[in-house]
């Protein structure tokens, strides 16, 4: 069995995970590491910086436990091999969220 591991921290403390571990100087509000190491075992870190989903939450309109939840799953689904880079990724990704989201709230 893998382990996943989610870790909510400030903008300021995921700007130097992205600096450090990406080379990217821009802020973020998730950062997934995948730490598998067999196949069918999914392990992870997702780290979240709540300041930037209190943020987004605000400027898209929506509360902050509906935008914790999205982005949680989103951790979850890199995890899982759903890509966000090109735009047919970030539809197919933001559909699963949507699935899931949905799942779990029932």
């Amino acid at each position: 069995m893998g382990s996943l591991n989610y870790i909510f921290c400030t903008d300021r403390k995921l700007l130097e995970i992205n600096r450090r571990f990406l080379k990217h100087d821009f802020y973020t509000d998730i950062i997934t590491f995948d730490l598998s190491e067999e196949p069918g075992k999914i392990s992870g870190e997702v780290y979240i910086s709540v300041d930037r989903v209190k943020d987004n939450a605000k400027r898209m309109g929506e509360s902050f436990s509906a935008e914790i939840h999205r982005v949680i799953f989103h951790g979850a689904l890199h995890l899982c091999g759903y890509g966000d880079k090109r735009e047919v990724e970030k539809r197919k990704m933001r559909e699963r969220e949507d699935h899931y989201i949905t799942k779990y709230r029932k």
